[in-house]
């Protein structure tokens, strides 16, 4: 019971920032539930939180998609990309020590909070689209970021949306909102894979799983509404959000460190 509460709690953190600042609270999820829900195995943490990460961000693509912010074909061939980097990721990840994960992940952290308290808005190109014309510019670009992303996200179990963003936005010069809601099609398709991969090895708790996702939905309601209300804040709610992430980080590549060290 204490577990649930637990978990519905983090998952409820988890949609809330995600609601909030439009990314990067996923990052949050594995830490979560290795060192607040009690989960035993990092494995099982990492295949956990990539199909709660994978739903939620199915659910906010369908509102994104009908608010006309997605760029199939380019977010199409990304994610397709993505997709085998992030089969190729999670294998090797499966495969790799629970402890030193944790420490890579932690590590990760640290950088991912460095990007997003340097990152910076920018215009891009509205009318970017692959064509026949701007395939020979594009399919490269696209390919070969989806594939390292992917791979990222599948081996530290992530969605990977503040990879993406960026990615996207690099191969194509497409505005930041077009890139976001584009995004989501890449971070569905790369938790349902790494989820998929961790599945097959029975590194999933589903129960939990369910509980964690409830708590997203909740928490993401609630985001939302207060990011309409600090819509002009977003940035310093970044560069807050960017510390916890970095003090986390610290945290879990200290932790990670101290047991492989046996101390």
């Amino acid at each position: 019971m204490i577990s649930d509460i637990l978990a519905f709690g983090s998952g409820a953190l988890v949609g809330f920032v995600l609601g909030l600042i439009g990314g990067g609270g996923s990052v949050l999820a594995v830490p979560l539930l290795v060192y607040v829900v009690g989960v035993k195995s990092p494995h099982i943490a990492i295949g956990t939180s990539a199909i709660a990460v994978a739903l939620s961000a199915l659910f906010n693509l369908v509102q994104h998609a009908r608010a006309r912010n997605v760029k199939w074909q380019c977010a199409s061939v990304f994610a397709i990309a993505g997709v085998a980097g992030a089969f190729l990721g999670s294998s090797i990840g499966k495969a790799f020590d629970g402890q030193k994960l944790l420490l890579l992940f932690g590590i990760v952290m640290i950088v991912i909070a460095v990007f997003m308290a340097t990152k910076k808005g920018t215009m891009g190109s509205p009318n970017v689209k692959l064509t026949s014309a701007s395939a020979q510019r594009l399919l490269p670009r696209l390919s070969s970021y989806g594939f390292g992303v992917g791979t990222l996200s599948g081996f530290f179990g992530i969605g990977g949306g503040f990879l993406v963003v960026p990615g996207i936005m690099a191969a194509t010069d497409m505005p930041m909102l077009a890139a976001v809601g584009s995004s989501l099609v890449s971070v569905t398709a790369f938790g349902l894979t790494t989820a998929a991969n961790y599945a097959v090895s029975g590194l999933i708790d589903w129960a939990l799983a369910a509980v964690f996702i409830g708590g997203g939905v909740a928490g993401g309601f609630f985001g939302r509404r207060a990011a309409e209300r600090l819509s002009g804040e977003k940035q310093k709610l970044r560069l807050v959000f960017a510390a916890i992430v970095a003090s986390v980080g610290v945290y879990v590549a200290v932790r990670g460190a101290m047991t492989i060290a046996g101390t």
